[in-house]
């Protein structure tokens, strides 16, 4: 085709376009990691540890190899050779500490531990197999009760990469306290949450034959991954492809290379086969969850409402193996001014799993105390809680004594406060009723980091000659549209219809992407995306009027470390919300939800809206639904399955309504994007537990929010 033949077509960044994988994936075609049709393929079943801590003393294989279609059994009695080298088993995203090796030894360091896999012709009689290992064991006294070991806790021995330092103390907090005329001193409990995605999972190893395999995983990092099963089973790295093209939600499970890729790829190397291997739904409860915290929050104000002391601890569960930490107790100092600040945050060890991040990690969490202490304080001086947030904004981030790249809070406040009526609100609790039930407002404040991914992100643009443009990048769609906005960027960029461009994601051999997580995708890999595309026009415009062969173009992208010094990036986010409590019952409904965000450039409302909905359904959930319940004796989860473990279904959710507040930011990265996926959440638990007291007069200071606290 003649480049004379491109025309400016209409702006397509900024429209709510429909997503370019959705027929794919309403009508079954887009491929998931347990779908893949491979040749002379065996199945895996994990066999898992029936204590919480231990030793095995005897795993009896004879009734398992006995039956007719089991191929092999491995445990650590047998376990075909790993790297001996503990550092080689963390991945780029792991935290401080050794990296549980899975089948390395007779240890066993926490309930549902994976012990053995049995690989078979088929998955049933794989699972058949896997219940007739016999295992005895050595059990060991288990501490599994968080409240218990709190007492325990102590500071981090290292920081995690990319968690910022608990700031130090400000000025004096306990005297200021003691001085101020109207306080708060209050505890609050967030219990842990599991992930549920959709999708569980699985992979599937394809053996290609001379030493390479292709691995289909569910991930949020392909080349992650890829490096993961180079050190640890000795693979050359370019005889590993490992692909993610579609993803059925991850939120953080996915971040770092979970056990069936490690049991997939084992057992396909020792039987030089190809291997699948998919988790169940209760061994999904195993992975990794939001840990549980304490945290102790104690605030000072004077009678206008201005803040004289802020103190604000928190203490997270980890295993004892790793020490998993979350940014929860910073959030505080950045959103509110104050000049006599406190933060502190320690770690109880504990005979679990290494907890995960899970969407908005920390600020989900620190959110709901911080938050709530505020709706308590603004009660205490009878002050509207919107007012108290006003009386202590700050256009400058204190901590790090670095101006904002923008902040568009305010216009949040406003806006969604005007579209919910929160004028309407009635400051004095259990005074507003509606067929037998009490209404209630509620509000509270977001923040979430806007950054780019903290290494180089790349991505191939090319024309091709019959006029249809191809994206490649190895980042990863969890399902938040990534694909979409990709196609957006460069039909915009290249002025081209987005019907004529094909973006392909999630290959560790296509160009350098980190792994999907902390909001930086969309900034980063579209900053790369358009980087490329702008190579790609300079190029076509060289050249000598048509294009008889392909043409491509390579966009890198590199955070900028000296703006980051100088400015603080965040996304921010005003909730509202109303729920109705039965008088009778205590059945919590969250009738309206009204979300105002303020988030750089909206690549597409559509999209992006659908981002903070479904945030505002997990803040739903981790308030009043996600309740999970372990009988300490044996340091066992009990409900680990989707019976007795509540996620909010459609009959949950009522009225959602969300506003992206114009914001123009030239600072955060180069295509002006902060990113949505952890914001929605964020301040959702505390609008709704305070929104539970203006309805009941219950301040309830504990998640889940259960019926038994009202009654």
């Amino acid at each position: 085709m003649s480049v004379k033949d491109f025309a400016a077509n209409t702006a397509v960044i900024g429209q709510p376009e429909n997503r370019v994988d959705g027929i794919l994936k309403v009508t079954g075609a887009a491929t998931y990691a347990a779908e893949y049709d491979v040749h002379d393929l065996l199945h895996g079943h994990i066999v898992c540890s029936a204590i919480s801590r231990g030793r095995i003393k005897l795993i009896d294989e004879s009734r398992a190899l006995a039956l007719r279609g089991v191929v092999a059994v491995y445990s650590h009695q047998n376990k075909p050779r790993t790297t001996m080298l503990g550092i080689k088993h963390k991945d780029t995203a792991a935290p401080p500490g050794q990296p549980l090796r899975l089948l390395h030894d007779a240890t066993i360091h926490h309930s549902e531990q994976p012990i053995a896999l049995v690989v078979a012709e088929s998955v049933e009689i794989a699972r058949e197999a896997a219940a007739l290992l016999r295992v005895e064991y050595e059990v060991l006294r288990h501490a599994t009760d968080f409240v218990a070991g709190v007492p325990t806790a102590r500071v981090p021995s290292s920081r995690r990469i990319l968690t910022p330092k608990t700031p130090k103390p400000r000025g004096d907090a306990e005297k200021a306290f003691e001085a101020a005329e109207f306080k708060v001193d209050a505890e609050y409990h967030v219990g842990a949450e599991y992930h549920m995605p959709m999708e569980l999972f699985a992979t599937t190893v394809r053996w290609d034959g001379d030493g390479r395999i292709t691995v289909f995983d569910k991930t949020q990092g392909s080349q992650n991954v890829q490096l993961y099963i180079r050190n640890v089973f000795g693979f050359s790295l370019r005889k590993i492809r490992v692909v993610n093209a579609y993803v059925g939600g991850a939120f953080g499970q996915g971040l770092r290379p979970q056990v069936s890729v490690f049991m997939a790829v084992l057992a396909a190397k020792a039987l030089k086969r190809s291997v699948r291997v998919e988790l169940s739904r209760t061994q999904m409860f195993h992975m990794g969850h939001r840990p549980e915290t304490q945290q102790h929050v104690k605030l000072g104000a004077n009678r206008s409402g201005q803040l004289q002391s802020l103190s604000h601890k928190a203490i997270g569960a980890t295993s004892r193996y790793e020490e998993h930490q979350e940014t929860v107790v910073h959030w505080s100092s950045t959103l509110y001014k104050c000049d006599n600040v406190k933060l502190e945050y320690e770690l109880v060890r504990l005979d679990i799993e290494t907890p995960t991040d899970m969407r908005a990690p920390g600020a989900a969490t620190g959110s709901f105390a911080i938050e709530s202490a505020l709706d308590e304080l603004a009660h205490a001086a009878n002050l509207d809680p919107l007012q108290l947030r006003l009386a202590n904004y700050t256009d400058r981030d204190v901590d790090g004594n670095r101006e904002f790249t923008s902040k568009a809070l305010r216009a949040c406040y406003a806006q969604a406060a005007e579209r919910f009526g929160w004028s309407a609100r009635n400051a004095q609790p259990r005074s507003t009723s509606v067929g037998g039930e009490l209404v209630g407002f509620g509000m509270a404040s977001a923040i979430w980091e806007a950054r780019m991914a903290p290494a180089p992100t790349r991505a191939r643009a090319t024309m091709l000659p019959d006029g249809n443009v191809e994206i490649t990048s190895s980042t990863t769609d969890i399902g938040t549209g990534t694909y979409t906005i990709l196609a957006q960027i460069a039909a915009e960029t290249l002025r081209v219809p987005m019907l004529r461009v094909r973006v392909r994601l999630g290959d560790s051999g296509f160009p350098l992407a980190q792994v999907e997580g902390a909001s930086w995708t969309a900034a980063s890999t579209g900053s790369a995306v358009q980087r490329a595309c702008e190579k790609l026009r300079t190029k076509m415009a060289k050249s000598d009027g048509s294009l008889t062969k392909p043409l491509s173009a390579m966009g890198t992208v590199i955070p900028n470390f000296f703006e980051a010094r100088k400015y603080a990036g965040y996304t921010h986010a005003a909730v509202f919300v109303e729920v109705r409590v039965d008088e009778q019952l205590g059945v919590i409904r969250v009738t309206r939800v009204v979300s105002g965000v303020a988030a750089g450039r909206i690549l597409n409302p559509k999209t992006a809206g659908s981002q903070i909905k479904g945030g505002i359904v997990m803040g739903i959930g981790q308030a009043l639904h996600e309740h999970a319940v372990l009988d300490h004796r044996f340091g066992r989860l009990m409900n680990a399955n989707l019976a007795e473990y509540h996620i909010p279904c459609n009959a949950d959710i009522q009225d959602i309504d969300v506003i992206f507040v114009d914001e123009s930011d030239d600072k955060v990265s180069p295509i002006g994007v902060k990113g949505v996926g952890e914001i929605g959440s964020i301040g959702v638990a505390a609008a709704i537990a305070n929104a539970v007291f203006n309805a009941t007069g219950r301040r309830v200071r504990q998640l889940p929010i259960t019926l038994d606290m009202l009654l």
